[in-house]
């Protein structure tokens, strides 16, 4: 008998945990990838305000090497590809190719 009402039990808590919505906790939202293309000594777009927890990829368009750097961590300088961070804490983040800076290629993400 014991055994029948710990199953009943655990049918009804599975029941419950499904039928919850998914806004109930807060910040549900599926996070994002967004892009960032590398072209004519630009970023684009050049500033990009996403959210918590998402990613952006950076995508090499470009006839000339670039890299994408951060304070504490950067791409490797590459002439394709791509370079993808997922962005965890909330703040602005400025970036630039170190080989084109002084030509203003400089971008900046903002995550709320």
């Amino acid at each position: 008998m014991h055994r029948n009402r710990l199953a009943a039990l655990a049918g009804i808590a599975l029941a419950a945990a499904v039928a919850v919505p998914v806004g109930a906790f807060g910040s549900a939202s599926a996070s994002r990838t967004h892009t960032v293309t590398l072209h004519e000594f630009e970023f684009h777009p050049a500033t990009l305000r996403i959210h918590r927890g998402d990613k952006v990829k950076w995508v090499w368009q470009d006839q000339v090497e670039h890299n994408v750097t951060f304070r504490g961590f950067h791409s490797h300088t590459q002439l394709k590809g791509t370079y993808t961070v997922r962005f965890t804490k909330a703040g602005t983040y400025n970036y630039h190719c170190t080989i084109h800076v002084e030509e203003g290629m400089r971008g900046k993400i903002i995550v709320h």
